[in-house]
Order: C-alpha cells, then sequence, then structure tokens
C-alpha cells in the first residue's frame, strides 16, 4: 500500500487541557480507518489537523503536494442558495464537468427529490448534511474525513452510506460511535485515548477485531502493573533495611527504583477507567397500563401519517421507532403523549404518567448558559432520588470537573454536550423516558452505561434512533416504519428487523439514480430461463433461509442473557457467529432475488 499522509509527534491543547501528545501514524490508500475513543480526547480537532484546517501545537503533518482531501464536519457549514450551489462551492463556475458530476451526486443522495434549485435554508440538519457530503465528493477525494456522519441520517441514509464506503475508491476516516457501522465499514480501529503509552490503540481489522484486542491488552496491562507493584514492593523493602545509598552501585539501584515508581504510577493511571453514572429517576408509581392506543390514524389533508397502530405501553416496555425521516415517528410520539389529536382511533394516558423527554434539537437555548446554570438555575444544589445534592458533585457523576462548572454549553463538545443533557433528564422524576436520538456524539464506554442503565429503568422506554446496535440492546419491540406510501405499520420482535432492513434496501430508489429506460429493456431481454439446478436451488431457497433466521434469532436471545453479558469471550464468539449468519442471510436473499429475476 501507498501512504498518503503521515503525522509525527503531533501534540495539541485546548486551554490548559492537552488534548494529546506526540502522535505519529500514517494513514494508507484504501484504508477505511474507525476513529474512536472517549469524549473530549480530541478525536474533531484530530481531524481537523489531518485535513489541515488548523495546526497542531507541535509535530509534523507530512503530506504530499496535491492530495485532494474531503472533510464533512460533525457540523458542516453549507453555502446558501441553492442545492446545486451549495455543492458546487469550491468549483470554479466554468467547471462543466464538476457541474455534470454534481448532478450525479444530487441523484444518488436523493437531493433530486426536492430539485437542484430548491433553497438549502429549507431542508433539514440530515438533508443539508447529505448536501455537504455531496460537495466534498465532487472534488474526487483521495482522503475523505467524516466526523460522525450517520447523525441526523435516517436508517436508509445510513446503510446507502455504508455500502458506499465499504466500496469507495478512496480512503476513509471516520469518527463515528456507531459500532454496526464501523463492524461493517472498517478495516482499521484507532482509539484516541491518553490511557495508552502511544497515545491510541491501533488494531488492523474491523470493530469485532478491536473488541477481541482491546480484552486482550487490558488483561496484558493489569498484569504489567502487578508484576510492577511486586518489582516495586521488594525494591522499597530492600531500600528500607539496606545500608545507606554511600556506593555508585547502591545509588543506581535507588535511582532505578525512583523511576520503576513512577512507571507504576504512570501504568496505574492509564489503567484506572472513569465510568458516568448514569441512573434516571423513577420514584413515582408505576400502574399496569401508562398508555395504549387502538386503531390509531393521523392524517395531514388526504395525506395519511399512520394508520392500524395498536399498541400498549407498560411498566418495562422497551419500544423502538424506526424509519426513514419524514416517516411520521416524532409525529406518533406527539399523539402518544397526547400533545397532537389522532384523526380516529383512541388513546388512553394513566393520570400518573409522567414523562421525562429528551430532545437534542430543541436544546440550542442554553447555549449562552453554563453547565451549572443548566444543571441548577436556580442555587447550587439539585434534588436526585429525593436528596439535595451540590451541583459540582452531580456534574462529577457525568464527569465534568469542577473546574468545568463556568465552561459555557456551546464551548463543550457533542458528547459532552449529549452527557449533560442527559443530565438534566435525569433530574426528572417519570415513569416513560422518551429519548429522541440520544446516542448522538456519546462515546462507546458512556453508550454501554446508558444501555445498562435503561435496562434497569422501572418504567418504559421509547426509544427513537438510527443506532441500529444500541437499538437492538435496548427493545423488545420494534415499530418499523415503512416506505412512504405504504402505510401498513407493524410490531415486530428486533429478529425480524433484520427482514425489514434487507426489504429496505430493496426500496431505496431516491438514493440510487435510476437506471435509463433502454438499460431496463436490455436487462428485460437478458432475463434467462431457470434450468433444472436453478429450479432446484429456488425451491429449498425458503427454507435454508429460515433455517438461518431461526439460528440467528436464538442467538440474538442468548446474547441478552445475563451470564452471557458478563461473559466477554462467549459474547464475541456469539457476536462473531451473529454477523456469520447475517451475511449468509443477505447472500441468499441476493441470490434469490436474481433467480426471480432471471439476473444470474
Amino acid at each position: 500500500m501507498s501512504r498518503l499522509l503521515s503525522l509525527q509527534s503531533v501534540s495539541h491543547s485546548f486551554g490548559m487541557k492537552t488534548l494529546f501528545q506526540g502522535l505519529t501514524f500514517s494513514i494508507e490508500e484504501n484504508e477505511r480507518i474507525g476513529l474512536i475513543g472517549p469524549n473530549g480526547a480530541g478525536k474533531s480537532t484530530l481531524l481537523k489537523i489531518i485535513a489541515g484546517n488548523i495546526e497542531a501545537d507541535s509535530g509534523d503533518r507530512i503530506v504530499p503536494k496535491g492530495l485532494r482531501i474531503g472533510f464533512l464536519e460533525q457540523s458542516p457549514l453549507v453555502k446558501e442558495g441553492t442545492i446545486r450551489e451549495a455543492i458546487l462551492e469550491n468549483t470554479p463556475l466554468e467547471d462543466w464537468e464538476a457541474a455534470q458530476r454534481a448532478e450525479i451526486w444530487i441523484s444518488k443522495l436523493g437531493l433530486d427529490q426536492w430539485g437542484a434549485e430548491f433553497k438549502v435554508k429549507d431542508l433539514s440538519g440530515g438533508w443539508k448534511k447529505r448536501v455537504a457530503l455531496a460537495r466534498e465528493l465532487l472534488i474526487e477525494p483521495e482522503l475523505l474525513l467524516l466526523d460522525e456522519p450517520t447523525n441526523h441520517l435516517d436508517i436508509a441514509g445510513v446503510m446507502w452510506l455504508e455500502e458506499f464506503l465499504r466500496t469507495a475508491p478512496f480512503s476513509v476516516v471516520t469518527i463515528t460511535h456507531d459500532r454496526l457501522f464501523l463492524n461493517r465499514v472498517s478495516n482499521r480501529i484507532m482509539d484516541l485515548n491518553p490511557r495508552y503509552e502511544d497515545g491510541f490503540f491501533n488494531v488492523s481489522g474491523n470493530y469485532s477485531s478491536y473488541l477481541k484486542a482491546f480484552e486482550e491488552f487490558v488483561v496484558a496491562q493489569e498484569k504489567k502493573e502487578e508484576t510492577l507493584k511486586n518489582t516495586l514492593r521488594r525494591e522499597t523493602e530492600w531500600l528500607r533495611q539496606g545500608a545507606k545509598a554511600r556506593t555508585t552501585k547502591q545509588k543506581a539501584r535507588i535511582e532505578r527504583a525512583e523511576a520503576l515508581g513512577e512507571t507504576v504510577q504512570q501504568l496505574t493511571q492509564r489503567n484506572r477507567i472513569s465510568h458516568t453514572s448514569f441512573e434516571f429517576q423513577s420514584g413515582v408509581k408505576n400502574p399496569k397500563r401508562l398508555i395504549e392506543v387502538k386503531d390509531l390514524k393521523k392524517q395531514y389533508g388526504n395525506q395519511v401519517i399512520f394508520e392500524g397502530v395498536h399498541l400498549t405501553i407498560q411498566p418495562g416496555s422497551r419500544i423502538g421507532l424506526l424509519g426513514n425521516n419524514g416517516a411520521g415517528k416524532s409525529t406518533l410520539l406527539k399523539v402518544l403523549l397526547g400533545k397532537e389529536p389522532p384523526s380516529s382511533g383512541s388513546v388512553f394516558l394513566s393520570d400518573l404518567l409522567k414523562v421525562a423527554y429528551f430532545d437534542q434539537h430543541k436544546e440550542d437555548l442554553y447555549d449562552e448558559l453554563t453547565i451549572e446554570e443548566v444543571l441548577s438555575p436556580q442555587g447550587d444544589h439539585v434534588v436526585f432520588q429525593g436528596r439535595s445534592i451540590h451541583v459540582r458533585s452531580y456534574m462529577d457523576r457525568f464527569l465534568f470537573g469542577k473546574h468545568q462548572a463556568n465552561f459555557k454549553v456551546n464551548k463543550l463538545s457533542g458528547g459532552e454536550k449529549s452527557r449533560l443533557w442527559i443530565a438534566r433528564l435525569m433530574l426528572q422524576e417519570a415513569n416513560v423516558l422518551v429519548l429522541d436520538e440520544p446516542t448522538n456524539d456519546l462515546d462507546l464506554a458512556t453508550l454501554n452505561v446508558l444501555e445498562d442503565c435503561l435496562k434497569e429503568f422501572s418504567g418504559a422506554v421509547l426509544l427513537v434512533s438510527h443506532d441500529r446496535y444500541f437499538l437492538d440492546q435496548i427493545s423488545d419491540q420494534i415499530l418499523a416504519f415503512p416506505e412512504e406510501g405504504d402505510t401498513d405499520r407493524h410490531l415486530t420482535s428486533y429478529a425480524d428487523f433484520s427482514q425489514w432492513e434487507e426489504n429496505l434496501k430493496k426500496k431505496q430508489e431516491n438514493f440510487k439514480a435510476p437506471p435509463s429506460p433502454d438499460k431496463k429493456q436490455k436487462k428485460q431481454n437478458k432475463k434467462k430461463k431457470l434450468g433444472f439446478n436453478e429450479t432446484r436451488e429456488l425451491a429449498t431457497m425458503e427454507e435454508r433461509i429460515l433455517a438461518l433466521e431461526s439460528e440467528l434469532e436464538g442467538l440474538t436471545t442468548e446474547s441478552t442473557l445475563p451470564e452471557n453479558l458478563s461473559n466477554a469471550k462467549r459474547l464475541l464468539e456469539m457476536t462473531d457467529r451473529m454477523a456469520e449468519l447475517q451475511s449468509q442471510i443477505d447472500q441468499l436473499y441476493q441470490r434469490w432475488s436474481d433467480l426471480e429475476s432471471g439476473d444470474f
């Protein structure tokens, strides 16, 4: 492989905080790097240094002249005007080839449903992100940098991006905490974290490979710490009991013991992991029925948003809402919570219903406030679980140091903001949690803690998320929203989601340029007749798929058992087998489709 870019001994600080120091690594051709790490480790800053947007405090960035680098920032700025103008923002007006490529990307990214002359200011955040992505792809990058690209994308958009990046003819560095995305796209994982001696942990392979390597690393580090502590203990005892250090040999031994003590202290510090502490308040009565709807329908004018929805929400319910942007998830939530009336059907809300609602899109009002003011606007104490706690002690549960109390919200990273909103939400007593994209920007360690917290919550959880792995861990029911025009909403177990996802892939016409009529006609003319072997294969296809899906469903259920969740080795084996089964199922569905269409 040919080297694209290198960083040598790069260090950078933000204010008084050192983000990273002495980083040295290279990016090669055809690499798909997943950049992970705790919130505040400096991932976004590192990406800006790689892009050349900012300079490191020290160290060297070695890049060949003329290397084309595309950079999709976490919250990209998009030029006002039309979609076409925004995509061509960095391209000379007389570049007709670029204008033609712009039309191709407008089609591939589904922007043609709005039209090239549609105003960018009228697009949602997810669609603006697609415009920004088209702008970066227009330069035909050799290296594409993506900072949380799946945030605000719907499920179809995420799936399209996965497939696109897997086969892209350029290298990619992606900051994301979507574990399924990392597993499907990455061939290298970089974990940026000061706990590592080199400042990062580098693993060849996808996220599953990283988990195995990380487990082995932790065990090795703990053994190393224990061994060095025992050695230090023996040296310390010798120094206490031995003669005074008069000889050169004895002085050298004392110096070695002092150096060993510093090494042990650094290793202990690196091995210590701080975790956010989540615990939602459910100190209210839980009636048997919190919310119940029957034959629910909602429409605006002649447009039916959903209909035929039957749903009972009880304490312990874990319901995931999944579908494309604009499919009606937010509207359904408003009807379920009594914020909007249904067009028909009945809605029952318990008199004891108390709802805590997480919605990142409405938090901009707090940008000029400090962390302390957001959590405790009327004093220096908060009431949590019936106890009065000083706000700075409460902040500590969410890894906010006392020195950050007066930090303004607009200075926080995306992950730190998410932690802050969850901290504020936890101060509310509730028996129903409504979480709209709570995983955006959270690091992997915090996601794991949030998952455990939601599983233990005694009330009900309504979860809107495009993080499929997170949905898998939390939900025991999925309310799936099919494509536009199909009003058959259905409840399903998560084991059925893979089938739903496969069907959705086939319907993603708005993410692919439709073939011309001539190509369609040629394809129809080339349709083959099934031979004996193909007919026999087609006859057994459904049975084979059902057998694999049955095994996958069993493993999915088994993987959630407490004895397996606490057994990392067994859990990894099961995860690998589940990924293998899913791959086989996907291949069989594709083969089935090819046989039926005569395209084999």
